[in-house]
């Protein structure tokens, strides 16, 4: 059993039929799973959870712009979970029963034990209301892209995960770095679930990124987060789910994950960032 949390956009213009897809979609996994959107800032996401039967949150704390602090979010959530396997979806993200599949087999491989999962997304054009349908996922599948290592759009992790983040601004990078890297430094178990758990992001633009605070929370974010030296990706991730259950990376990754908490690699790393940058 899951609770999935999510901090939507408002549900407006593209953004309303992308993230009532993705909703839907969760809707129809089993078992059935409590869902909770936290509102957003044009306070369009109490209609659409009355609407479609799931719960919403509110009085969330935010900065200055008005943007969702996610370790408020993380209390929060933690209040309102009924069940004791937590995950955090972006609301573009599409879900079949591959997911939930993943989820009980990680957590019955891990018991009462701490765990973090996530893995890599496909990127997709999805045009108007869809049905989340095995067909969908096979046409993404053959015409979507497997996004980079970089990009994680979904969390899971037990109720009892004892990791609270910083006020990192919702939806602004360096959240989910910093949530594999702090999982690491740890020692709780960074599972990659990208093998057995197929998502479809719905491909859309970015308008927040033409806020002229983005830049601003961006670097906070950063900051908060330690510096380019303190975030990590999937390559990191020190174990694979797959059909059979957990199992080493290949040997590349085992090498590059095993440097994770390596400082002299992670000086690199931050050098060759910056100079992406």
């Amino acid at each position: 059993m899951i609770t999935i949390f999510t901090n939507p956009r408002p549900f407006r213009g593209p953004f309303d039929i992308i993230q009532r897809n993705a909703v839907k979609s969760w809707l129809k996994l089993s078992p059935s799973c409590q869902i909770i959107l936290f509102n957003d800032e044009k306070n369009t996401a109490p209609a659409i959870a009355s609407e479609l039967g799931v719960e919403c949150a509110f009085e969330v704390k935010k900065n200055e712009f008005g943007t969702p602090l996610l370790n408020d979010v993380f209390l929060k959530v933690k209040q309102m979970a009924r069940f004791d396997v937590m995950a955090q979806v972006n609301t573009d993200i599409i879900l079949n029963q591959s997911f939930c599949q993943a989820v009980l087999k990680a957590k019955e491989i891990m018991k009462e034990k701490p765990f973090f999962m996530t893995g890599q997304r496909r990127n997709y054009d999805v045009e108007g209301e869809v049905d989340a349908s095995e067909e969908l996922f096979k046409r993404a599948k053959k015409e979507g892209k497997l996004h980079r290592m970089s990009g994680m759009d979904y969390w899971v992790f037990p109720k009892s995960f004892p990791i609270i983040p910083p006020d990192f601004a919702v939806g602004r990078p360096a959240m989910d770095s910093w949530l594999i890297f702090e999982s690491r430094k740890r020692k709780i178990p960074v599972i990659d679930a990208t093998p057995v758990v197929d998502i479809i992001h719905q491909n859309h633009n970015y308008p927040a990124r033409k806020n002229p605070y983005f830049e601003t929370e961006k670097k906070r974010n950063l900051e908060l987060a330690g510096g380019l030296s303190r975030v990590a990706t999937l390559r990191d991730a020190d174990w694979m789910l797959a059909e059979k259950g957990l199992e080493r990376p290949v040997l590349w990754r085992r090498i590059y994950s095993s440097l994770t908490l390596f400082y002299p690699w992670r000086l690199l790393l931050a050098l060759k960032r910056k100079l992406q940058q």
